[in-house]
């Protein structure tokens, strides 16, 4: 049975799905598929059950059956938009790429369906019916948000087709495009996308926050600067004289926290104890990840009353980047502060795209805009009492977002729009080349943290 209206960009060939037996028709399409009204005009005119959309602008080819396949699995199960694993062809090596399945808190607007999306037009057509405003760049992403709040969005963990990989940058290169400033129009506009979203499955929080009282406990510093570190015998001597190089005036310290290294990291540490600011801590052989460590550092009785980040192979911009901190907190009364950082090479020579201020982070949104996003930004600083409270899920990956999340939920964020940061990119970056199934489980696992707070935001307004 022919069941399928097809759409794909104008410079893609459409013979491969016209050869397709279950294909009606096939539209090649000049205008953007990221604009709302060409999706209106896909909506108008398709008259099958179901409508496929090809977003790419790359060569399209199938396993045998591959579409008989994904209509079988959308009758079983009812879903309105289906899509599913497949393989890429990136530098002449025909790869697997599998994707990962569709939570309620997968809100991120590059979360990766592939370039193939199987709409049940029924659902297609009433999505595009209940869209309230004209996107240049966020329609296909307003899409699939309606979509979600009326049916099912389903996986099918199957390689059914090909298509080719364009962007051959490692994962490390491309974590930065969302906060890349020529791209801040697009990320306007998946922000409004995503506001709209949240306001109707009610989730939105309104910009009314928690006070904090910044006086509450007895701390002998003001401010703790946390580096938790394992195996950087190459960084961590630039990280430790970066923070413990700084002037303030209030007393502040150093907590280091090694996770057992073994590449001559705690040679390096020791180096430096003769600083009566340096407080080092050594982790037990159990599980502590980064999250651990951070735990470890912010329970220590002389953790200060605010816990500034540094990363064990970052540096901080200049030696008044702990006063700008607390400044901060004192002047916002903020739970929370996050900073700008410039990007560079292993020898600081500055990297595109430069200075990353996060300005999709603003009181009135941000904690909104943050379930969207993949982090809130560095160098971030916190309020102790309340972190302790909350404590770092113990985890190597994601944990300062969902701290972030937590404290966004009833707390506001402060910024420093000064570069407080020196964000170093290299081969030891944790997240410098990561194969497409550790991005899965990071991605999978952000948004996990995302449905959870969204629940509780929906509850919390349930309330």
């Amino acid at each position: 049975m022919k069941r399928i209206d097809c759409y794909v960009p104008g410079d893609v060939d459409p013979a491969s799905l016209a050869a397709q037996a279950p294909v009606a028709s096939v539209h090649s399409v000049s205008a953007p598929l990221c604009r709302t009204s060409t999706l209106r005009g896909i909506a108008d005119s398709a008259k099958e059950e179901f409508t496929l959309i090809y977003t790419r602008h790359t060569a399209l080819s199938f396993v045998r059956f591959a579409l008989e396949r994904m209509l079988q699995v959308a009758d079983d199960t009812k879903a309105d938009l289906l899509y599913a694993d497949h393989f890429l062809s990136k530098g002449g090596e025909v790869i697997p790429a599998p994707v990962i399945d569709y939570q309620k808190g997968s809100l991120r607007d590059d979360f990766d369906f592939g370039g193939l999306l199987l709409y049940r037009t029924c659902a297609l057509k009433d999505a595009v019916g209940r869209m309230d405003s004209d996107y240049e760049h966020a329609a296909l992403y307003d899409l699939r948000l309606k979509v979600s709040q009326t049916g099912r969005l389903e996986h099918v963990g199957e390689y059914l087709y090909y298509e080719t990989e364009t962007d051959l940058r490692t994962s490390g290169e491309k974590m930065f495009d969302y906060v890349d400033p020529k791209n801040r129009q697009v990320q306007v506009e998946m922000e409004q996308a995503v506001t709209s979203h949240l306001k109707v499955v009610g989730g939105y929080l309104a910009p009314v926050f928690r006070p904090v009282d910044l006086t509450l406990g007895d701390f002998a510093y003001e401010a703790s600067v946390v580096i938790p570190c394992k195996n950087r015998v190459r960084t961590i001597g630039d990280a430790l004289r970066s923070a413990l190089g700084q002037q303030t005036d209030f007393p502040y310290n150093v907590i280091v926290v090694d996770d057992n290294s073994t590449d001559g990291t705690v040679d390096v540490i020791r180096s430096f104890l003769d600083d009566p600011k340096l407080v080092y801590i050594a982790q037990d052989p159990t599980w502590h990840a980064i999250g651990g460590n951070w735990n470890a550092a912010i329970h220590h009785p002389s953790c200060g009353r605010f816990a500034l980040q540094l990363d064990s192979d970052d540096l901080y911009y200049d030696e008044n980047t702990v006063s700008k901190f607390v400044e901060a907190f004192r002047s916002q009364q903020c739970a929370m502060v996050v900073g700008c950082y410039q990007m560079t090479d292993f020898d600081l020579h500055p990297l595109p795209p430069y200075v990353i201020e996060h300005r999709e982070w603003t009181p009135e949104n941000g904690r909104n805009n943050a379930l969207r996003i993949n982090g809130l930004g560095a160098p971030r600083g916190f309020w102790t009492p309340l972190l302790r409270e909350i404590n770092f899920p113990t985890t190597k990956y994601g944990e300062d977002y969902a701290v972030g999340l937590r404290i966004s939920r009833e707390y506001q964020i402060g910024r420093v729009y000064d570069v407080l940061y020196t964000c170093r990119r290299w081969g030891g970056n944790s997240d410098s080349d990561l194969s497409i199934e550790k991005v899965n489980a990071n991605n999978f696992y952000k948004d996990r943290i995302r449905t959870w707070e969204l629940e509780a935001r929906i509850a919390l307004n349930k309330r």
